[in-house]
């Protein structure tokens, strides 16, 4: 009886190991994978848009509309002083979070159908919309979308090689929209795993950013009520022109300047310097209240010709 009950465990043991396997090795379709739940406005997310019960910030996970304000502004041109428009995606760190890319044996291209991977979402340590690419090399006869999450890829012992390519890429809560790109970009949710679930995220490219560490550009900005006064600085919002959405931020490069980048050194000038502002030189003769006060996300989307 023992011998037959050992044998029985060994077949069932035997039999689990297989499944284990099997199920390590089944591709995921990302069609049929849920969605992974996203909110960049909670606590430990946000900073500059932090939700609170009264400032209508989309809820957890509602689809986010960032056409509309506080997630889209209108600033001017460094030189002519011309209307510029950047999508307002809060504070992140000039240190990227990673992107695992998988590539096959000797080839060139991704696998194709293969998502990115990456291992972190808003509000969890670690998290960028800036991510650095790592380049990972799979076996020929991989199968797309084998692998899903990034424990798992660390775990299978694969040869990663950090690349110096840096990607703008926010992740977001599904369906969300993002409609202005300069020259005709792509502005459709992209997707990425995330612990077996799919992340969705905007992709911004209208620069190529590289190195080890996220570049940063001057941006030069004014709000209704000067820092240090009651209710001053970003709650109170940008300073406009009467009955418009036309402020006099202005940033210190365009796409296709040398130095631009779409994560942005933040300097605050005096609000009673807002009239005289129209462009680089005007704002460098204001009078700066503070320097270098965050790096926030604000990527270029248009350009008044």
């Amino acid at each position: 009886m023992s011998v037959r009950i050992t044998l029985l465990l060994a077949g069932a043991l035997l039999a689990a190991n297989i499944g284990v396997t099997q199920a390590a090795v089944t591709p995921t379709d990302p069609d049929h994978a849920p969605v992974v739940a996203v909110d960049r406005f909670s606590a430990a997310a946000a900073h500059l848009q932090l939700r609170t019960a009264t400032n209508g910030i989309p809820g957890p996970n509602v689809p986010v509309d960032f056409d509309k304000g506080p997630f889209i502004t209108q600033g001017l041109s460094p030189t002519t002083g011309k209307a510029v428009r950047y999508y307002n995606f809060d504070v992140q760190s000039t240190t990227p979070a990673p992107v695992y890319v998988l590539y096959r044996e000797g080839e060139d291209q991704p696998v194709a159908g293969q998502l990115d991977i990456i291992d972190t979402l808003p509000g969890e340590k670690g998290y960028n919309d800036f991510r650095q690419v790592w380049r990972v090399s799979v076996p020929k006869d991989y199968v797309a979308n084998t692998i899903v999450d990034a424990a798992a890829l660390t775990a299978a012992g694969y040869k990663m090689q950090r690349t110096d390519t840096l990607r703008n890429m926010p992740v977001v809560p599904d369906k969300s929209s993002a409609r202005e790109r300069l020259d005709g970009g792509n502005a459709s949710l992209q997707r990425a795993w995330y612990k077996g679930e799919v992340a969705k995220y905007f992709s911004f490219d209208e620069v190529k950013l590289t190195g080890s560490n996220v570049p940063v550009s001057p941006i030069y900005v004014t709000f209704k009520i000067n820092p240090g006064q009651p209710n001053g600085g970003p709650p109170s919002g940008f300073r406009t022109e009467t009955n418009s959405v036309q402020t006099h931020n202005v940033p210190a490069t365009l796409p296709g300047d040398a130095g631009y980048s779409p994560l942005w050194f933040v300097s605050v000038y005096d609000n009673a310097d807002f009239p005289t502002v129209r462009n680089l030189d005007a704002v460098l003769k204001a009078k700066i209240l503070a320097a270098g006060v965050a790096t926030v996300n604000c990527p270029i989307v248009f350009e008044q010709p």
